[in-house]
């Protein structure tokens, strides 16, 4: 019998997606829950977690769980309440009404059609429905094997699940749509893991996240019906089922687009191609949010692109410290499909992937159509409009503006400058002639810039001579072969980066902040030319610098997820000590602040020299930071 919850009783379960679409039930035998297998003709097979050892909280997120009507405990009650959301959230034990289930789909990963994958280490719990109209799916990623996990043992460990939980909440209270991490639980249970897959495995800590979303049905669910695919031979589960493609139709719309169903509801070919626009719509205005604060996802597979427009499966991710458009997070990623800069054109990749999966409920040269009219238009719409903002233009909208983002990136490349910290110091430069204030935004704006040794350590050549002259030699006589180990464009970054760094060795230290300076002084004159004609047609100049200030505050934060800070909750955690996560957690809720930091922050940092913490969150990375490999 399962243990009865009190702090999370209230949770009731509505759990509608198992009603709407096919359920397989495992086979008889103990084990057939987590059987590796196919799974044909079903959306979900039930499934079980797995109970781990002595299940401990690392830490709760209250605003994701107040989400689900869960309000904090009062202080006499905490403790308590702490042990029964690792008990239950751990998957140790089962909440009424629950119905542990994995989700079946399929993906297209870098590139190439995977065949069946599924939810091979993630669990659907059901559906919580805490007030009239709302709706939030429950997963526990981390749970133990399904019948997706293949060889895996379907767990997470600590590392990776605080990065996922943190940056699950950081993203929410950035403003970008995305699923919702509300308890991370960690585990005296271990597995083996191979971090950097270079053969020397330890032993880590499993560990669960809670997610919340609205559904995590993605692009990859509606892929299970795909036949043999010409390159790799490998299909869909679920093959020539086209009554199921209809169901899941059916239920996503009517439940997640009732706006959409209620218009088309007497023609469903003119209802799928309005839900495939709005798709459409939704994935490049996040893509466009993901750009402007330098979110790099790392695995923009079609299993991992939501069906909501919601940021979804937070592995290998990074924000941009040195701005680099070619930056690419995931160490995996050797042919940089997934870069900073190439996240727009993937997103809409996978989009083409959904419009095939579509079909012929939605007519393939429909969805194309559909696609070529709204995701660039959208995406640049959307973009202009963000880093109008950002920049503080708040009252007109100029042809020019394009080409004037357009300089600062390349400003920022050609000077390795912050990202984030870039945006925040221009809210504090005033229009006008030269003065004080200006000079000492370019001062800070030039500690901003990465130093001569940070730069050569950026461009150091990444192949052997000896590799780089053969794939150059590939590209001439056997482009073929050459896809095989590698790509042009892989050759083509290697070139530019041995030219780079030709051009920095003939530079002095003073000689590049010099030139930095000229950059960066040419920038802002057009800037201040720009906010110039913004403030012309402001009745008040002091009603238009206020709402300048405004805008600017809101659109561009002081604090993101950086890897440093990721990586010192982590090393913390992992020697038991979760403060550092819950301290970070709480700074993450309010990125836009710009009060000063805790001062519990700033002593953590005098005191944490060891792990390379610095004394304020919103610095750039220390120089050890260069090195985190995230896999």
């Amino acid at each position: 019998m399962e243990p009865a919850p009190h702090w999370l009783a209230g949770l009731r379960f509505d759990n509608r997606a198992l009603r709407a679409l096919p359920v397989e039930t495992p086979p008889g035998r103990q084990d057939a829950e987590s059987t590796p297998r196919p799974v044909p003709g079903a959306c979900f097979t039930r499934a079980r977690p797995a109970p781990l050892r002595e299940p401990r909280l690392v830490a709760l997120s209250e605003p994701a769980l107040r989400l689900l009507g869960l309000r904090a405990p009062p202080a006499d009650a905490a403790r308590e309440a702490e042990a029964e959301a690792a008990l239950f959230f751990s998957g140790n034990a089962l909440l009424p009404g629950a119905e542990p289930a994995a989700h079946c789909y399929c993906g297209h990963q870098f590139g190439q059609f995977a065949g069946q994958l599924g939810d091979g280490a993630a669990m659907y719990l059901g559906e919580v429905c805490p007030a009239a109209g709302e709706r939030w799916e429950l997963q526990l990623k981390g749970a133990g094997p399904t019948p997706f996990s293949r060889q895996a043992d379907g767990r997470k460990v600590l590392r990776s699940s605080i990065r996922e939980f943190l940056c699950s909440e950081a993203m929410f209270h950035l403003g970008i749509p995305t699923t919702r991490a509300g308890a991370c639980v960690t585990s005296a249970s271990t597995v083996v893991r191979d971090v950097f897959y270079d053969g020397n495995p330890k032993r880590e800590k499993c560990t669960v996240v809670l997610r919340i979303a609205p559904t995590f049905i993605r692009f990859g669910s509606f892929e299970i019906f795909k036949p043999a695919d010409t390159l790799t031979g490998r299909e869909g589960p679920s093959v020539g089922r086209n009554d199921i493609r209809i169901r899941m139709l059916d239920y996503v719309i009517g439940s997640f687009y009732p706006e959409i169903q209620a218009a088309h509801a007497d023609d469903r070919v003119q209802r799928n191609i309005a839900f495939f626009r709005e798709v459409t719509r939704r994935t490049a205005r996040l893509v466009a949010e993901w750009q402007c604060v330098g979110f790099c996802h790392g695995v923009l597979n079609t299993d991992n692109m939501s069906i909501l427009g919601l940021t979804i499966d937070y592995g290998p991710f990074g924000f941009l410290d040195r701005y680099d458009p070619d930056h690419v997070c995931n160490a995996s990623d050797s042919g940089g499909r997934y870069a900073y800069s190439k996240q727009p054109e993937v997103c809409k990749w996978n989009l083409q992937k959904l419009a095939e999966a579509l079909a012929p409920e939605l007519p393939l040269e429909v969805g194309m159509a559909v696609l070529a009219e709204e995701f660039d238009a959208e995406l640049q719409q959307h973009y202009l409009q963000k880093m109008r903002r950002k920049l503080g233009l708040v009252r007109t909208e100029l042809e020019e503006d394009p080409a004037l983002v357009a300089r600062l990136l390349e400003t920022m490349h050609l000077t390795g400058a912050d990202f984030t910290n870039t945006f925040c110091l221009l809210s504090a430069f005033v229009a006008g002639p030269s003065s004080p204030e200006q000079a000492a935004v370019l001062d800070q704006l030039l500690e901003q810039c990465a130093s001569f040794e940070e730069l050569k350590r950026a461009l150091r050549p990444q192949m052997d001579p000896r590799q780089l002259s053969l794939m150059l030699m590939l590209a001439q006589s056997n482009p073929q072969l050459l896809g095989l180990v590698g790509s042009r464009a892989s050759v083509a970054r290697e070139l530019e980066r041995i030219e780079q760094h030709s051009q920095l060795e003939q530079l002095s230290p003073a000689e590049l902040q010099a030139r930095n300076r000229t950059h960066w002084t040419e920038w802002l004159q057009d800037y201040s030319a720009r906010l110039e004609k913004d403030a012309e047609g402001a009745g008040e100049p002091k009603a238009w610098q206020a709402e300048h200030m405004r805008v600017m505050h809101a659109n561009n934060p002081k604090y993101v997820l950086r890897n440093y800070i990721a990586q010192t909750a982590i090393d913390a955690a992992e020697n038991g000590d979760f403060s550092e996560v819950r301290r970070v957690l709480k700074l993450l809720e309010a990125p836009y602040s710009r009060e000063e930091e805790p001062t519990e922050a700033l002593e953590l940092g005098e005191a944490a020299g060891a792990v390379g913490l610095q004394r304020s969150y919103s610095s750039r990375p220390p120089p050890w930071a260069a090195e985190l490999c995230v896999t």
